[in-house]
């Protein structure tokens, strides 16, 4: 890393730049570039990422997606967002029902897929042991993110996945104490404020024990829609 302030980075693929040399959290960047040298049998023949994961989208997106962190052999694989993992197996079909994308499928980052209005990151950008990063680490990552936020001239509305992507927001904003649930929306009295709609994370868990079923998702997606002005 060059140390540059975050705050002082005034595009996005600078920020980018900066980002995919981070090595802040040493549990984080041993983890990471572990999983990406033994690798998992099914991709074997893959050249994993093993870096922080950037966000990625439409520069002009009037809708940001926040989510909690890149898993193993999903994004710390690709090196996209949602991309190669059980997680993005929901999320993107829903996106492209609602139209906010070119495709339902995410596997790679070169398969064409294309974000329409919307912006997809995550809360932390190094793929954790167990799914879990520590408070530590989010806070050290939460830079990234505001600038982020910051660099979207357009931004109206956040969807966060799950509860930790909801109190990420909630903190960065000064929001009140909101109660998390799902498709829970929220408009501030603060213009300049994003409005904010929570959503259960489209994680196996949440989706294999019927947590968030399909209607359930697009139902989040259709109030966004419905909130972008």
């Amino acid at each position: 890393m060059n140390n540059q302030p975050l705050n002082t980075i005034d595009s996005l693929p600078a920020l980018e730049a900066e980002l995919v040399q981070c090595r802040l959290c040493p549990r984080l960047v041993a983890w990471r570039e572990e999983v990406a040298r033994t690798k998992r049998r099914a991709y074997r023949d893959w050249d994993y990422w093993g870096k922080p994961v950037p966000g990625f989208g439409d520069p002009a997106a009037r809708l940001l997606v926040l989510g909690l962190a890149p898993g193993a052999h999903g994004s710390n694989r690709t090196g996209r967002m949602f991309t190669g993992d059980a997680s993005g197996d929901t999320l993107y079909p829903a996106l492209h029902r609602a139209g906010f994308c070119s495709q339902p499928h995410s596997a790679r980052r070169d398969d064409g897929l294309q974000l329409y209005d919307v912006f997809i990151t995550a809360v932390g950008r190094c793929a954790p042991p167990d799914n879990k990063p520590t408070r530590t680490e989010l806070d050290l990552c939460e830079p990234y993110l505001r600038q982020e936020l910051a660099l979207l001239p357009n931004l109206q509305g956040i969807v966060a996945l799950g509860r930790i992507a909801f109190e990420a927001v909630r903190r960065i904003y000064g929001l009140p104490n909101l109660a998390f649930a799902h498709n829970a929306f929220h408009r501030f009295d603060d213009p300049a404020l994003p409005w904010l709609l929570a959503s259960y994370h489209p994680s196996r868990q949440n989706t294999q024990t019927g947590r968030l079923t399909e209607p359930m998702f697009d139902a989040v997606w259709k109030k966004a829609r419905d909130e972008m002005c």
